[in-house]
Order: C-alpha cells, then sequence, then structure tokens
C-alpha cells in the first residue's frame, strides 16, 4: 500500500506518523512544498517576542529523523494536480523544475490554510508581512531588525499575540481592526472591550471602526492609509484572516462544503474513493450546533491528521467534532472560549441566555488571588450547556474553560456543570469555583 500526504506541518504529520506505526508495512510519503516539517507554527508569535529562543525550537521532528522512523519526506516538492481515476499526483521539484506522476492508493490532502491579503496588501514594498509559517516569520524579525513603529492589521488571534510580542521588542504599535471590537468573532461584545482595554494598557495604539485603503512608501513601507487617515509604519503585518487551500481538492473532484472548507465525514475521507483531508483546510462537526464548521485550530488538525491516518493504513478510527475551544494570552489576560457565545447561539435562532460572574480565580483571601471574569451560555427550555467566555489576570486560570468543553462534547447540562466535583484548594479557586457560581446562577435565569 502506498499513502500519499500532501502538506508536512500539525495533520499531515501526525497522519504519517499514525498511518506507519499502524501499518509498517505500507509506503508513506509526504510532499511539502516548503522547507520546514513538523513544526509549532502556533509559536511563531513567542519567538519573535522572545519567549521562545529561535524558530528551531518550534520544530518537533526533523526530516532526517522522520526518514529514519521509515517515513518518506520530500521537501519543496509541489503537488499540482491529482487524476483521481488514475490514482496518481503531479509533483513539481521546486529544485529542478521537473514534473512527475506519482501513484498512490490513499491519498491525504493536508494543505492548510493561506492568509487572506487584500487587494491593498499585495505590494511590492518591503516591510509588508503575514504570518503562517517559519519562513514568514524569518522574514518578520528580519524587518523587525532597527525598526520603530509596527502597525498591524486585525484584531483576532494573531493580531493579538503580536501585538504583545512587538511591544516586548520595544516598538511602537498600532491595532487597526475594521469591526466595531477586537476579538469579534470569538468573544461578546461586553468581553471584547475588556480585551481591548488591556491591550491599550500595554501600550498599543488600538483603533477600531477603520478601514485599510493602501499602502505608502518607496521601496520600503512608510505608512498605511485609512478612512480615518494615515499611520506611520516601519513595519506592517496583515492579520484579517484565514482562508482554507482546497484546489487541490477542488481539482481532485472533492466537494467543497457551504464554509468553502473541503467537506469530510467523520473517517475524513471526501467525497472522492482513496481522497481524504485532514486540518485547517477540513469541516468539522460542530458538536454543539450539529453544523459543519471551519475552526483551523492547532489540536483539531493534528487530531484529524491523526484519524486519517489510521484509516488510510486499513485501520479503523473517526474525528468525534468539535466544539469550538480557543485561548490565547494577551499582555496580562487570558482570554478562552468554548462552545457558541450568546451573539453566535442568538444568530442562530437558540433561545441563549448568559450571566456573566467577576470573582477571584483563587480564593479571595489568597495573596495571588486575581480578577477573573466567567459569562456562561445556556439555552432555554432544556438546560443545555451551549458555551462560556473566561477573562483573567492569572491567565493560567482560564484553561478552567476545559471543564465547560469537556461538558459540551457529551450535551451536558447547566445543573450537571454545577453539580461537578471540582478540586479546590485556596491558591486554586475559592470553595465554590467561578464556574459553579456562574452555573448556579445561570440555572435560576434559565
Amino acid at each position: 500500500m502506498r499513502i500519499v500526504i500532501v502538506g508536512g506541518v500539525a495533520a499531515g504529520m501526525s497522519a504519517a506518523s499514525r498511518a506507519q506505526r499502524h501499518n509498517p508495512r505500507a509506503e508513506v510519503v509526504v510532499f511539502e512544498r516548503g522547507e520546514v516539517v513538523s513544526y509549532g507554527a502556533c509559536g511563531l508569535p513567542y519567538v519573535l517576542g522572545g519567549q521562545v529562543k529561535g524558530f528551531d525550537d518550534l520544530i518537533a521532528r526533523t526530516p532526517k529523523q522522520l526518514r529514519a522512523r521509515g517515513i518518506g519526506v520530500r521537501l519543496r516538492h509541489d503537488v499540482t494536480g491529482v487524476d483521481a481515476k488514475a490514482r496518481t499526483v503531479t509533483v513539481t521539484d521546486r529544485a529542478t523544475g521537473r514534473s512527475a506522476a506519482e501513484p498512490y492508493d490513499r491519498l491525504l490532502i493536508a494543505t492548510g490554510v493561506s492568509p487572506v491579503r487584500p487587494d491593498w496588501a499585495r505590494t511590492p514594498l518591503k516591510g509588508v508581512h503575514v504570518l503562517r509559517d517559519i519562513p514568514d516569520g524569518q522574514a518578520l524579525d528580519a524587518s523587525l531588525q532597527g525598526a520603530r513603529r509596527a502597525c498591524i492589521v486585525g484584531g483576532g488571534y494573531i493580531g493579538l499575540e503580536l501585538a504583545e510580542a512587538l511591544r516586548r521588542r520595544g516598538l511602537s504599535v498600532v491595532l487597526l481592526e475594521q469591526a466595531p471590537e477586537v476579538a469579534g468573532r470569538m468573544l461578546d461584545r461586553p468581553l471584547q472591550q475588556q480585551v481591548r482595554a488591556e491591550v491599550e494598557r500595554g501600550g498599543v495604539d488600538v483603533r477600531c471602526g477603520v478601514t485599510v485603503q493602501g499602502l505608502t512608501g518607496q521601496g520600503r513601507v512608510s505608512g498605511v492609509q485609512t478612512d480615518h487617515g494615515q499611520v506611520r509604519a516601519d513595519v506592517v503585518v496583515v492579520a484579517v484572516g484565514v482562508r482554507p487551500n482546497v484546489e487541490l481538492a477542488r481539482a481532485a473532484g472533492a466537494r467543497l462544503g457551504r464554509t468553502g472548507a473541503v467537506a469530510v465525514n467523520l473517517r475524513q475521507e471526501t467525497s472522492v474513493a482513496g481522497v481524504y483531508a485532514a486540518g485547517d483546510n477540513a469541516e468539522a462537526l460542530h458538536r454543539v450546533t450539529r453544523r459543519r464548521v471551519h475552526i483551523p485550530l492547532g489540536l483539531t488538525a493534528n487530531r484529524m491528521g491523526r484519524v486519517a491516518g489510521v484509516n488510510m493504513a486499513g485501520g479503523e478510527a473517526r474525528f468525534p467534532g468539535v466544539v469550538g475551544t480557543g485561548i490565547f494570552k494577551t499582555f496580562d489576560l487570558g482570554v478562552a472560549r468554548t462552545g457558541l457565545t450568546q451573539t453566535e447561539a442568538e444568530a442562530l435562532g437558540t433561545k441563549a441566555v448568559s450571566v456573566d460572574v467577576q470573582s477571584t480565580d483563587y480564593a479571595g483571601y489568597h495573596e495571588a488571588a486575581r480578577p477573573i471574569h466567567v459569562r456562561l451560555t445556556g439555552e432555554r427550555g432544556t438546560g443545555r450547556l451551549l458555551g462560556a467566555q473566561l477573562l483573567a489576570q492569572n491567565h493560567e486560570s482560564v484553561k478552567r474553560v476545559d471543564v465547560v468543553a469537556a461538558l459540551l462534547h457529551t450535551r451536558g447540562t447547566v445543573q450537571q456543570l454545577f453539580e461537578a466535583d471540582l478540586a479546590y484548594a485556596p491558591p486554586f479557586s475559592g470553595v465554590w469555583d467561578v464556574l459553579l457560581v456562574a452555573a448556579d446562577r445561570l440555572g435560576r435565569a434559565l
């Protein structure tokens, strides 16, 4: 059996490792168009901010290590076409320019996502960057040398993490967001405002409701032109979102879902026999809404790849879906969410109710106790738990979100959360943890 994998990062390498382990007799070949495989892209902002020593520290396995385990890794090889009937892929060696047809019995398309580049960002000016992979990070790092002013366009995960990283580098930072607030797709409005306030306390000039119209400069960027005037900048980072890379899947004849990502079943199979998709380019089942969603995150990609690898090697595995859990840190604030926000639930026509509880993460009398804010959402009539949003000044404290995420996977209720036997000691929580207080309050509201 010959298993061909296109893409050598999270989903692709998880699939390759699992397939080789499940069926050591199978030939597993990974084609990666870049120069690095098996690395943690989520760590890029932390290298740039100095919390991680270097980009090499993000690499989990080198090609040499993978080849020693029996996995064929071919770097700088671009897969440009698929013949699903003949079960071949067209591969171009970027070093030589030569193309060849490579056969497969099972094919995994793990091509990930690409950063969205608005028309104004398609420029030959130096100093304009996106941040998706290690080469992007290295290019941005080089641009930051000697720079004094940075402009980040986009107030999502990457933009907010980079705002802290660039301030740690000593740059003045302006963050532009077209929406009314930052973190608009992750949180309800009251919590968005708190995130913005934290970023501003960190010394970032946050400007929301601003539309970028173009860039200025000669040879190198010198500013960002907006509908509210010009922002001077030596470096511009474009972080306005991502889109799934589906061209290869489309060429293979695979069906795309309503999200624009590749439609797959629970075994990560596409609509084409023998062709699988996994990672940031694929849809997933949302266990709360029972709808197909595109939520490109690291654990999801790795888990999808693991499932695809087992199935391609002749085993049986299923990806159970996601509940939309996300977490990030910006300056001293930890931010987490899972399930649905009130805004998302209302958009789906769900009869949702939310309560807000502001307390302390540790026992109130403990010297390390810091503020924590929990917004808990449930469904009127059924009592079903729908989601949670957390903000905390001890950023580790928002990992409480995992308790709610676990219950959402079982379609649990608000009452079940209230009845949960959570751990207690003063350096960890109050005797009534803030989640229990929120569940009690939400239960009464419902």
